[in-house]
């Protein structure tokens, strides 16, 4: 690896722009290369963010010596091969979250990570943010007791003509794995456990993908989280750990906090602002080069095993609606 950490972009979207620009803030990390389908987006992507090495196809940029690793940012339905594309070429991999359609592709990632010794991370960037670690840390610390309970809620309101991949069932469209992945995270990492139950109910939209919804998850402990999603609805977007003893509140936008608060017997007791350097995105990136350079090839706040099993959570609640995406058959 060298000096500066290199990355390559595969996808040249809007998510693949914040990446981008978040790595633009660290000193040490480099994009050196983009790869889209046509040359044409390649260096218009290229062009807005000063990348040297831009590639017209997507199996260019993993064959690209010059890139330590690549980062994953097309829609979800192409999280699967494009991630087995990159490892096929020796490439470390940070994969955009949800990290693929189902828990089945989900294991066939990391089983070829793990077997071709390589890094591999879903890049649920809200669990590197400054404030909800903070959070994390308080609820390790026992401030509020056990964790008894999670709510959170991540809702917009799309508009199909503007983002018609939101609903389009061969793209993985739909609430739940567009920002529903959000909360259900979140609660798995809060309660360190794979829910053990689940119950829920969602509105489909014509094309047969959840527009709104709610979810109850089970823990093995007993305690329960509630996570709700809409890509046709605003919601608060706010997110609370409720212990024996007290309240951590995320505030909104939990999925990019800044600000969390420890409530007991309705006061607040305690608060911690901590405003995100950049755009929040560098600190996922920080976490890669973290991992690959102390010779771990797993972060141990997004373990692989754990995005399996959230992938398989995931399953379970589309299953309860019968969501089901072209070729996928029964999740």
């Amino acid at each position: 690896m060298s000096e500066r950490f290199r990355w390559g972009i595969l996808g040249t979207g809007a998510i693949a722009a914040k990446f981008a620009a978040g790595v633009e803030a660290l000193a040490d990390q480099e994009v050196i290369a983009v790869g889209s389908r046509t040359q044409a987006s390649a260096d218009r992507f290229a062009d807005q963010f000063d990348i040297p090495r831009r590639h017209a196809s997507y199996e260019s940029l993993a064959e690209d010596p010059h890139v330590d690793a690549i980062y994953v940012a097309t829609p979800h339905s192409f999280h699967h091969d494009h991630t087995l594309l990159a490892l096929r070429h020796g490439k470390h991999v940070l994969c955009e979250k949800p990290f693929a359609i189902n828990a089945a592709q989900a294991q066939e990632m990391v089983d070829a990570a793990r077997s071709a010794g390589l890094f591999l991370m879903e890049a649920m960037w809200t669990r590197f943010l400054p404030a909800v670690r903070t959070a994390r840390d308080w609820l390790r610390a026992g401030r509020i007791g056990a964790l008894r309970m999670a709510q959170a809620d991540f809702g917009f309101r799309a508009d199909p003509e503007d983002e018609p991949k939101l609903l389009d069932p061969a793209l993985g469209g739909g609430a739940l794995l567009d920002v529903g992945c959000y909360p259900v995270s979140l609660a798995c990492w809060m309660f360190g456990a794979e829910p053990v139950g689940v119950a829920g109910c969602a509105v489909l939209g014509p094309s047969g993908v959840d527009e709104w919804s709610a979810a109850v998850l089970r823990f093995p402990d007993g305690g329960v989280a509630q996570a709700a999603c809409a890509i046709r609805a605003e919601t608060p977007q706010e997110a609370a750990l409720i212990g024996e003893s007290g309240v951590i509140r995320l505030k909104a936008p939990f999925w990019r906090c800044e600000r969390v608060t420890l409530e007991r017997d309705g006061r607040v007791e305690d608060e911690a602002h901590l405003s995100l350097t950049g755009n929040g995105y560098h600190y996922e990136a920080e976490a890669v080069m973290d991992c690959l350079r102390a010779g771990r090839l797993e972060h141990p706040d997004m373990p692989l095993d754990e995005s399996v099993a959230i992938m398989r959570t995931l399953d379970r609640i589309r299953r309860l609606w019968g969501v089901r995406y072209p070729g996928e058959g029964i999740p």
